[in-house]
Order: structure tokens, then C-alpha cells, then sequence
């Protein structure tokens, strides 16, 4: 992988600090979630370049920017509560769709810039399904 890439601790450094005093700043998915959508904003300067790849654009900004929305929501709605799981489950799909919309830009994005973002990909889907996972185990104790 290509070294070129902003990586999630600088990334981190360009939030503004309001945002990182949040409670929910303190959520690994969410920063990771964000940093995606970021990383998003900046290959949509590629993707509408080419005029078969412009139709993505709304897709994937859509797709990634409802991940970071959605833990937004949830969070307000209160922490393992069933409409919170409800969310982080529906959040598992917008993932994977912005998965499958930069398997359709790859004929325009480099495989090293693929390669980073699947792996971004994956370790969201890994932290929000371990989430979903802890919190309905937490569910089935009460």
C-alpha cells in the first residue's frame, strides 16, 4: 500500500476540536466512519473526471456520508437501545454499498487506492458489527 495516502492519525488531527470534545468522538467506528467519508470526498475529484465514472459520485458520497449520519442518530437515540442496534444494523448496509460503488469505480481509481479504501472498509464493518455484536449479547444478560 502507497504511502501517499492522508492516514487516520493525521486525518484525525484536522478534525475540529468541538467535534472531537463530542461524546461520540470517543467512538472508534464513528472517527473511522468519518475519515472514510473524507477519504470519499477526495476520490470524487477522480471519479468525475471520467464521465462514466460521474454517475458514482452522488452514490458513494450518499452511501458514506449516510454511515457517519446514521451513528450520529443512533448515538442521539441512546446507546444499545434497540433503535440504536436498529441502526448500526442498517449502517452494515451503507457500508457494503459504499464497498460495492468503489468495486464499480475501480476501472478509474488505482488498485492502491482501492486497496485502502477496502481496507478502511473492512476495519469499519469489523468495529460496527463487533458493536452490534457486544450490545446484543448485553441485550440478552438483562
Amino acid at each position: 500500500m502507497s504511502d501517499e495516502f492522508l492516514k487516520f492519525e493525521e486525518w484525525q488531527k484536522t478534525v475540529p476540536e468541538q467535534l472531537r470534545k463530542d461524546p461520540l468522538w470517543e467512538s472508534l467506528y464513528y472517527r473511522v466512519a468519518m475519515y472514510l467519508y473524507d477519504l470519499v470526498w477526495e476520490d470524487c475529484e477522480i471519479l468525475r473526471k471520467d464521465y462514466r465514472s460521474r454517475e458514482i459520485v452522488p452514490q458513494i458520497v450518499r452511501s458514506s456520508g449516510s454511515i457517519c449520519a446514521n451513528m450520529e442518530e443512533a448515538f442521539g437515540r441512546g446507546v444499545g437501545t434497540p433503535d440504536y442496534l436498529r441502526i448500526l444494523r442498517i449502517d452494515i448496509g451503507e457500508i457494503r454499498e459504499t464497498q460495492g460503488w468503489y468495486f464499480r469505480a475501480r476501472h478509474v481509481l488505482s488498485p492502491e487506492l482501492l486497496e485502502h479504501r477496502y481496507t478502511v472498509i473492512h476495519h469499519l464493518l469489523s468495529l460496527v458489527i463487533s458493536t452490534l455484536n457486544s450490545h446484543k449479547r448485553n441485550l440478552g444478560k438483562k
